[in-house]
């Protein structure tokens, strides 16, 4: 399992241990630096290894801030994937998953962010205390430094009477680490899965925040408040030679006697890290609003049972690949919203399609706004089509497709591109059956889908091909009421819940035996076996592919698919 993993995901996994690698070695690098250079001699008489530990997480930040926008330049990502098609499918898939890389790009900057504001409020602690402090000890004499002159300060806190909260609050350092920390924490907890599902203009507008995490961290280390020796001092006044003078200093100071210590501020960098991404995303967002402008003719609009709306639509110069997916604005409902859908058309057809499934305000409005009987069509903004093309279930035999829920929007255009290359006779297609499985929790959620599975099954019939496809649909909630109905009607040709021939099964499917099944009909195949869905399916699929794939070479083979839509 790990060695077919590595094959497929080698340059994820490279990807993963070259970052890991350069946030270990930045970390460990700038930690020994401030740990152990004797420019920080003095500064480390004040503030400990809690200097070592703020300066080292802060390279990190540095480093994590450059990288956290590229994962979403999606036309950048469209660019390399168009570049790198003559690779291999399996190098352009990985880049599919530019989205678990950016979550991990946060996790990490919220881990640096918290080491870096600790040890931080350990440094204002010791400032602070070193400043009151009048045992003559060497952190003591060099915080009453400031006294010799404005530029000869290294304690940033120039009298007794101030408090953390106060630097905190009134400085530059303090107040845009402070609004920065918020706008992570914002972003980092609006970003879960349950609010992006249920609440995404939450997630929306708040991922927005990164203006102002961009703007802070720029501005964050200008006031220069952590100092270290000047090169010029250290020539003249080194610490070994020196620091002793500083605390036994005799009244009556002869020719060996050496001169304060000057100090210098560590210059801000953070803008030489983030300057090229920065510019970058600018350059993206612009080439959306551009894309954004091109008109789109809605050429039809369906409404399904279960409030699901189908959007079809025509745009010029819009090519698309089956499971890929679009970013969709509606002016009138809101400005500044986009929202991801999978297109459900195939690339065949001559106009793009989407089901928009009621789940959010925004969903809501979008579907009352083109249920409204109005003379002019809302207009509505298209920018992609984006995602890799899931060719690959084209490469098999046999095909084993599963969804849950509204996970089956990639499948509808999978399956009519399929039809389409049956029809035209594609000697390329491979696929010769295809079993397709959709898990659902309630019967709503069949309707929409049903038209196409209905469309289908009546073009297969007519054209002798009825054995093509096979399809099971599991519901896997219901009441008495939907149970008593069937039981009615369980002689009829037709199934009650769906109209279709293939009956609903309740309750889930029991994979072993439908591996069996499948493997005991095609015994020489090489089975594709493809989920859009929730990741403890993926393992219970995962294992069933292994438990039912043959050791000789001449026999069945399940090779799994977690398709990234």
């Amino acid at each position: 399992t790990m060695g077919n993993w590595l094959v497929n995901h080698w340059f994820s996994a490279a990807v993963l241990v070259a970052w890991l690698g350069i946030n270990i070695f930045l970390f460990t690098y700038y930690f020994l630096f401030f740990d152990r250079d004797e420019r920080y001699f003095y500064t480390r008489a004040i503030l400990g290894s809690a200097l070592a530990w703020a300066r080292a997480s802060a390279k990190c930040l540095n480093f994590n801030s450059m990288l956290i926008l590229l994962p979403v330049c999606r036309n950048l990502l469209s660019f390399l994937r168009g570049t790198c098609s003559c690779c291999r499918r399996t190098l352009r898939k990985q880049l599919d998953h530019n989205l678990t890389f950016h979550k991990l790009v946060a996790y990490a900057l919220a881990l640096f962010t918290a080491v870096h504001t600790i040890a931080h409020l350990f440094n204002l602690e010791r400032y602070n205390h070193s400043q009151q402090a009048t045992d003559g000890s060497l952190a003591a004499v060099l915080s009453k430094m400031h006294l010799q002159g404005s530029d000869k300060w290294l304690n940033p806190i120039h009298s007794n009477q101030t408090t953390v909260e106060y630097v905190t609050f009134t400085t530059i350092p303090g107040l845009t680490g402070v609004i920065i920390t918020l706008a992570l924490i914002l972003m980092v907890t609006s970003s879960t899965e349950f609010i992006r599902r249920n609440y995404f203009e939450v997630f929306w507008y708040t991922h927005h925040l990164f203006i102002i995490y961009f703007i802070g961290l720029v501005i964050h280390g200008i006031a220069g408040l952590v100092r270290g020796q000047t090169e010029e001092s250290m020539e003249d006044v080194h610490p070994h030679r020196c620091a002793h003078y500083l605390t036994h200093r005799d009244e009556d100071c002869s020719h060996d006697c050496c001169k304060d210590p000057e100090f210098g501020s560590i210059p801000a960098e953070s803008w030489k890290w983030v300057l090229a991404p920065v510019l970058l995303y600018v350059f993206e967002r612009i080439l959306r609003v551009w894309r954004a402008w091109q008109k789109v003719f809605v050429t039809k609009v369906v409404m399904h049972p279960a409030r699901v709306l189908e959007l079809q639509m025509q745009k010029k110069g819009f090519r698309m690949e089956v499971g890929q997916y679009i970013f969709v604005n509606c002016p009138a409902i809101s400005l500044l919203e986009w929202h991801p859908f999978t297109l459900t058309s195939a690339p065949e057809e001559d106009f793009f399609s989407i089901h928009v499934r009621a789940a959010g305000d925004w969903t809501e409005r979008l579907i009352d706004t083109f249920q409204q009987q109005n003379p002019e069509m809302p207009r509505i903004e298209v920018d992609g089509p984006f995602g890799t093309a899931s060719e690959d279930v084209f490469q098999y035999e046999v095909a084993m497709l599963v969804g849950a829920g509204i996970g089956v929007t990639p499948f509808a255009s999978i399956l009519k591109s399929i039809w389409y290359r049956f029809q035209q006779a594609d000697q390329t297609l491979k696929t010769k059956k295809i079993y397709f499985y959709w898990l659902c929790r309630d019967t709503g959620a069949f309707a929409w889908f049903n038209d196409l599975l209905a469309s289908l099954e009546q073009k297969m019939a007519e054209s002798g091909k009825a054995d093509f496809l096979t399809y099971r649909l599991f519901l896997t909630g219901w009441d008495n009421s939907i149970a008593n109905n069937v039981a009615l009607h369980f002689d009829t040709a037709r199934d009650t819940v769906t109209g279709l021939r293939h009956k609903t099964i309740f309750g889930r499917p029991m994979w072993n035996s439908e591996f069996a099944a499948v493997a005991a009909a095609h015994p020489r195949s090489v089975v594709g076996v493809f989920l859009c869905g929730p990741g403890a399916l993926a393992k219970s699929l995962q294992k069933s592919c292994h438990q039912h794939s043959s050791l000789d070479p001449r026999k069945v083979k399940f090779y799994f698919n977690k398709e990234n839509f």
